[in-house]
């Protein structure tokens, strides 16, 4: 054992200076890729800052406050789109979270064959790549029909509930949270998945050897061990749910509306970009360009306090 450990220190000592020169250069090229990707991020932020500045000027705090979006008398804020954002992604979260982390207990634990294992995982993951503008046609003529009739027998018999107040007009908050539910669940599913995976087998032997049972063992022992791994899963899909575009586009109704009703259209401040840039002119495109820095901001929050969460996590 002495003569190897030995011999591989000689080793590291006679490495020749051109290796010694390329770990130097790949630990720079490392570094430079490091500060061009915090470079972009600053670059994109002040370019965006720098296109708000005349609506911040004008509006201020009340831009997050108060509800009007009118062009014509150049009154804009985004109270509803930013209620939109927080609900919608929220509803699918509620949704998916239970879901993507069943799924991953089950893909990660020997309960199916390890072929039927594979093809499952397959097919979460598949999910992610399915272009966000089909599964928005898919909800208009397959979601939103089937969550319409619900929602008019929600509205029948729970209608005294502030949730299912309104009766369903087709597009609404409830078919954007499913969709976002559907979309982020390979997220919360995959990376989920790892962290349970990555749980060192010696935790489940010694459980079962205490004579825990395999699900006392995955409830008390494999899930509080890949927690951090499971909440940087959720908070990562969280991300992704307020900033998708298309899909609640074309499911969410585009209402700049506040309303309790999960069965009322609604809004959101990506969809508010999607459908006005692109004929926006002077102030109105400063106010869309305020609304996306408050968008950025957000979800700048949410992955600080999932940082956070994770790092206080790995402390307990």
């Amino acid at each position: 054992m002495a003569t190897n450990t030995q011999n591989m220190a000689s080793a590291i000592k006679n490495r020749s200076e051109t290796e010694k020169s390329l770990d130097r250069s790949f630990i720079w090229l490392t570094r430079i890729f490091a500060l061009a990707i915090a470079a972009t991020l600053l670059w994109i932020t002040l370019q965006v800052a720098i296109g708000a500045w005349p609506a911040i000027q004008e509006f201020g705090a009340r831009f997050l406050a108060q509800s009007t979006w009118n062009p014509v008398s150049n009154d804009y804020g985004v109270l509803p789109q930013i209620y939109g954002t927080l609900v919608s992604s929220f509803i699918g979260l509620l949704l998916a979270v239970p879901i993507g982390v069943g799924t991953a207990i089950l893909l990660s634990e020997n309960f199916l064959p390890a072929t039927v294992r594979i093809i499952l995982v397959f097919l979460v993951e598949l999910l992610a790549a399915i272009p966000s503008v089909v599964y928005g046609i898919w909800g208009i003529f397959v979601l939103i029909p089937i969550i319409t009739n619900m929602g008019r027998w929600l509205n029948n018999h729970l209608g005294f509930l502030p949730i299912f107040s309104t009766p369903p007009t087709g597009p609404g908050m409830l078919p954007a949270g499913v969709i976002l539910a559907i979309m982020t669940l390979p997220i919360i599913t995959a990376i989920s998945r790892d962290a349970l995976i990555s749980v060192p087998s010696s935790l489940r032997q010694a459980s079962v050897g205490l004579g825990a049972t395999r699900w006392e063992t995955i409830f008390q022992v494999i899930i509080p061990t890949a927690f951090s791994g499971i909440v940087s899963a959720v908070m990562l899909a969280l991300g992704r749910a307020m900033g998708e575009t298309m899909a609640v586009t074309m499911l969410i109704g585009n209402s700049n509306n506040i309303s309790l009703s999960l069965l009322a259209p609604a809004n959101t401040i990506s969809s508010l970009l999607a459908n006005q840039f692109s004929e926006a002119s002077g102030l109105q495109i400063s106010a869309l360009m305020y609304a996306a820095l408050v968008l950025f901001i957000l979800t700048l929050i949410v992955n600080i306090l999932a940082e956070l969460i994770v790092l206080r996590m790995k402390r307990i």
